[in-house]
């Protein structure tokens, strides 16, 4: 049998691969056209360099080139990421490792480092802040005399106290008609218009010997205070007995028609007046009565105090 045909007739005794020895070129022996002798194949024998991917029709580098790389991201046509395929790789990746045995894979962020500097930033800005304050509170001395312009605790507790006395001298107590102890018959009424106490309220039935009204009021120190008394008059004058703490006062209570009403006028008769009395820390009993020898016909609106002696 020689190489290429051994002159059988049938393809199947036909060596396949004469076309590859000399004698068989000789004797016009050709490469086979299917698939390397095997019937149906698809494969085709192709020059090296011949056989393109990807695009169609596209020329193939030549040996010794390099050929067209494709850009980053773009689509491989002969590469299917392993998440695409069934049980592949999950898709989220991995921050890569740092350190020593990190194999050159890059860092990540110091956080450690990052906490580090803000933190002496921080303190940095605080401190600054505190050499401030310390410098103007020198700055604040040294223009007043070396005295500090903040007032101490000492200081600000004697103010506070000092205030609340103040309030309390300026605060004197007062009260209105209608929260007087009433006793001898007396009761309230609003009638008559132009009462100065809440609601129009004021006491009345008043002209009768025994009436009276009590007031207990609470005052911040012993001292010289003055009793105001608001009332109405039918356009004459009246007048009363005035008890501190037990003690009558010599001098009555004067209920006079200084508001210059018409006899028998109650609306235009309201008016007020004052009584200088002496009066001791703490609680105090003001009694304001109808005795015998008084000509009471007046109606009693309010009582207040203030301090010290005045009209």
């Amino acid at each position: 049998m020689t190489p290429g045909n051994n002159g059988a007739s049938t393809p199947e005794d036909d060596d396949p691969f004469g076309y590859l020895y000399a004698d068989g070129q000789a004797n016009g022996a050709q490469p086979p056209t299917g698939g390397y002798g095997y019937p149906g194949s698809v494969n085709r024998v192709r020059a090296v360099g011949e056989r393109q991917y990807g695009q169609p029709g596209a020329p193939a580098a030549g040996y010794g080139q390099v050929p067209q790389q494709q850009g980053y991201g773009q689509p491989n046509p002969h590469y299917a990421a392993p998440e695409t395929m069934p049980g592949g790789a999950p898709t989220t990746r991995q921050a890569p490792m740092g350190g020593a045995g990190g194999g050159g894979r890059g860092r990540g962020p110091n956080t450690k480092g990052l906490l580090i500097g803000a933190i002496a930033v921080v303190a940095a800005v605080v401190i600054g802040i505190g050499v401030a304050m310390m410098n103007g509170n020198d700055d604040d001395k040294d223009k007043a005399g070396g005295a500090s312009s903040s007032p101490t605790a000492s200081q600000s507790a004697s103010a506070s106290a000092s205030a609340s006395a103040s309030t309390a001298a300026g605060e004197l107590p007062e009260i209105d008609a209608k929260a007087l102890r009433l006793e001898g018959g007396t009761t309230t009424a609003s009638d008559v218009k132009g009462a100065k106490s809440d609601g129009g309220i004021y006491v009345a039935g008043f002209n009768n010997v025994g009436a009276a009204v009590t007031w207990s009021v609470d005052v911040p120190s012993d001292g010289k205070y003055t009793l105001h008394t608001g009332y109405g008059v039918p356009g004459v004058d009246a007048t009363a007995t005035l008890t501190v703490n037990g003690t009558a006062q010599t001098n009555p209570l004067s209920l006079k028609n200084w508001a210059n009403a018409p006899a028998g006028n109650w609306e235009k008769g309201w008016t007020k007046t004052y009584n200088y009395l002496q009066l001791n820390k703490g609680t105090n009993t003001i009694r304001i009565s109808c005795e015998q020898g008084n000509q009471c016909n007046a109606y009693l609106d309010q009582l207040w105090l203030t301090q010290g002696w005045s009209k």
